[in-house]
């Protein structure tokens, strides 16, 4: 956790101050939601185990999700500006997250401005990955987005020590469909698609890629694909 959520290369005393601030590890169910849109900003979650997907209620009652997080990732950064969360954040299995007092991180900000440092790089990461999930939605073919989708998941696994071209996608398809922008049909044609491609090996849930080069060149659209 310290490697993914928090700053390395901090001092033994510096270390030792920032896990006196964290507090209680908190176990969220599957299908619970850890905090709700305009719920009062209180924490920082550091998710140790599991993953979570936020979403917002649209005004016609309907879902969107707006992004999925896992294992040393980082949740609730979204209500910093206005103390009030602008998304529901709900678990998608079974996951633990430890609670982070933002006001006590804050006064360590100012006596550890290596960990203020590293705060700063984990924000604009999260602007840089709001900016690419825009281009996603404004400009790439449907394949092009599933690629992408496909290509972010590994390369945030290989960060965390897992395997890059072999995981479970823990999220259901109409839901990866939901944050694409894409229909749950058209999701599956596009497993069928590449599968039929021997770009990937789908086994319910269990996703093997077999030429990550070629799905990252889709991705980047270097590669032609269906124009669909």
């Amino acid at each position: 956790m310290h490697q993914l959520c928090l700053p390395m290369g901090l001092g033994e005393s510096d270390l030792e101050k920032l896990d006196q601030i964290i507090g209680r590890r908190r176990k969220v169910r599957k299908d619970t939601l850890l905090y709700r849109m305009d719920d009062p900003f209180t924490n920082l979650y550091a998710i140790r185990l599991g993953h979570f997907k936020t979403y917002q209620i649209t005004p016609s009652g309907e879902q969107q999700v707006t992004g999925f997080q896992m294992a040393g990732e980082l949740l609730g950064m979204d209500a910093i500006s206005t103390d009030r969360h602008h998304c529901d954040a709900m678990a998608l299995e079974d996951s633990e997250v430890c609670e982070i007092p933002f006001l006590r991180l804050e006064e360590l900000f100012s006596t550890i401005p290596t960990l203020l440092h590293h705060f700063h790089r984990m924000m604009s990461r999260e602007i840089t990955r709001e900016q690419n999930v825009m281009l996603l939605l404004g400009n790439m073919r449907a394949e092009q987005r599933f690629a992408a989708f496909l290509v972010n998941l590994a390369s945030r696994y290989a960060a965390r020590g897992y395997s890059s071209t072999e995981f479970q996608l823990r999220m259901s398809r109409e839901e990866i469909g939901n944050y694409l922008g894409l229909t749950i049909e058209s999701i599956s044609r596009l497993l069928s698609r590449l599968k039929k491609q021997g770009l990937l090996r789908v086994e319910n849930r269990e996703i093997e890629l077999l030429q990550p080069e070629r799905l990252r060149a889709i991705a980047a659209g270097t590669e032609p694909g269906d124009p669909s």
